[in-house]
C-alpha cells in the first residue's frame, strides 16, 4: 500500500464503543497514588511486577543469549533470540515500552519470544539507557547503534525495528536515523501505539481518555519531561517524530493503535503522514483495549491477536 491512505484506514480489529471487561479488570484503583507521585525506583518496580502478572508463557525459542553490544558511552545490553539453527536469517531490533524510564528486557522477554517464533526471525531486544539518569539522545542513539550492530555483526538477511509505546517512538526515530544517515537498511517498522509527539498533547484521544484508563495524560507528560527535559527538546524530530517535515523514503510500517488510549490519535496521524508520503503502511486499530495490550496475552486475547497480526506482517516484509 503507497501514497494516500485508503477508505477504512485504520482497519478496525473488534467492536469499538466499550472497554473489554477484563480490561476494567486489569485497571488500577481510583485511589491507587499516582506513579509519577513515587520515587523512581518504586515506580519501576512496581510497574514490572503489574507487566509480568500478565505475561503470557513463554515461548520455547532454539537459543537466547545475553550480549554486550559497543557503544560510545559503554556497553549497551542486549538479549538475542534465535528461533532456529545458527546463521544469517531476518532479525527484528526490539525496543521495549515504558515511558523512556521503566520496564526492561525481562519484562518484554515474552513478547519477544512470540514474535521470535510466530515471524520465524532472530530478535535482539535491546536494554537501552534509561531516563531520568540518561535523558535524549542517550535511548535514540542506544537503539541505533544496537540496529547498526545487529545488521553488521549477526549477517541478518533483512533488518526491521519494532516496539511498544516509547519503544515504538525509539523503533520509529531509529528508521528516521537510519534514512538520514545512509544505513543501515531497514525492510519494516513494527510501532505499537507509539509515542509520537510530546510537544503537544491536545488531540481528542487525550482529552477523552486523560484518566481512567491505565496510561493518563499526567503520566506522559511526566515521561515526556524526564526523557527530553531541556527547552525545545521536544521539538526535535528524533524525540517527536510526527513532527519531522519529511517523511518520504522510510520503511512500510505497521502502525498498531489501541481504542481506550491517549496515544491513538497521534499514532494514527503518524500513520496517515506515513501513508501520506507515499510510504506502505498497515494501520490497525484494537477496539475495546487500553494502552499496554499488547504485552498482556495471558489475560487479553487481543494481545495473542495482535502479537499473530504482527509476526504475519514481518514475515510478509523479510520474504519481499
Amino acid at each position: 500500500m503507497t501514497g494516500r491512505s485508503p477508505m477504512g484506514f485504520p482497519r478496525q480489529v473488534g467492536e469499538a464503543g466499550a472497554l473489554d471487561p477484563r480490561v476494567t479488570a486489569l485497571l488500577p484503583p481510583a485511589d491507587a497514588p499516582a506513579p509519577e507521585a513515587l520515587p523512581v525506583a518504586e515506580f519501576r518496580a512496581g510497574i514490572m511486577d503489574i507487566v509480568l502478572a500478565t505475561a503470557g508463557a513463554p515461548h520455547r525459542v532454539h537459543r537466547v543469549a545475553d550480549v554486550d553490544i559497543p557503544g560510545a558511552a559503554g556497553d549497551i545490553a542486549a538479549r538475542v533470540y534465535s528461533p532456529a539453527a545458527d546463521g544469517p536469517a531476518p532479525t527484528l531490533v526490539y525496543f521495549h515500552g515504558g515511558g523512556w524510564v521503566v520496564l526492561g528486557i525481562d519484562s518484554h522477554d515474552h513478547v519477544c519470544r512470540s514474535l521470535a517464533v510466530k515471524a520465524n526471525c532472530t530478535v535482539v531486544s535491546v536494554d537501552y539507557r534509561l531516563a531520568p539518569e540518561h535523558p535524549f539522545p542517550a535511548a535514540a542513539d542506544d537503539c541505533y547503534v544496537a540496529t547498526q550492530w545487529a545488521a553488521e555483526e549477526l549477517g541478518a538477511t533483512a533488518i526491521a525495528v519494532g516496539g511498544d509505546s516509547a519503544g515504538g517512538n525509539l523503533a520509529a526515530v531509529t528508521a528516521l536515523m537510519a534514512r538520514d544517515r545512509g544505513g543501515p537498511d531497514i525492510c519494516h517498522q513494527l510501532l505499537i501505539y507509539p509515542v509520537a509527539n510530546v510537544a503537544s498533547f491536545d488531540t481528542p484521544s487525550y482529552e477523552r481518555y486523560a484518566t481512567d484508563h491505565g496510561l493518563t495524560a499526567s503520566l506522559m507528560r511526566w515521561f515526556g519531561a524526564q526523557y527530553a527535559p531541556a527547552v525545545g527538546q521536544a521539538l526535535d524530530p528524533y524525540v517527536s517524530p510526527l513532527l519531522a517535515t519529511d517523511l518520504t523514503g522510510l520503511p512500510p510500517a505497521q502502525v498498531i493503535t489501541a481504542e481506550f488510549d491517549v496515544l491513538r490519535d497521534e499514532g494514527e496521524a503518524y500513520a496517515q503522514r506515513l501513508a501520506d508520503a507515499g510510504v506502505g503502511v498497515d494501520s490497525v486499530r484494537y477496539n475495546g483495549v487500553h494502552h499496554g495490550f499488547f504485552i498482556m496475552d495471558a489475560a487479553l486475547d487481543q494481545a495473542v491477536h495482535a502479537q499473530e497480526d504482527a509476526a504475519r506482517a514481518l514475515r510478509l516484509a523479510f520474504d519481499a
